[in-house]
């Protein structure tokens, strides 16, 4: 397998009210590479986000969810979450300004 470049390892935010209220306090959400491990998340965002300085990273694995085809079932893709905190002297990333 190929090595995973810094900026194929972030692939979108995720957006809820959870995440939204979570922002103010520096802790960000995306949707990550399956592959990517914490180092290359944490690099990954420092370098696509000039100023940021981040913490911790916390990632999960999501499965997929079932869904019906008449009589047969079949599944969505698995997702890899990630959650970066930010250091208290970064700057926050302006992702979803006048959101």
């Amino acid at each position: 397998m190929a090595a995973i470049q810094y900026y194929d390892v972030i692939k979108k935010p995720v957006i809820t009210e959870r995440t939204m209220e979570e922002m103010a306090l520096k802790r960000y959400t995306f949707y990550v590479h399956p592959e990517a491990n914490k180092i290359q998340i944490r690099e990954a965002v420092e370098k696509m986000f000039e100023g940021a300085k981040v913490e911790f990273v916390h990632t999960m694995n999501l499965k997929g969810k079932a869904r019906r085809r008449g009589r047969s079932i079949g599944y969505t893709s698995a997702k890899k979450k990630a959650i970066v905190q930010l250091k208290a002297e970064s700057i926050e990333i302006e992702l979803f300004q006048g959101i």
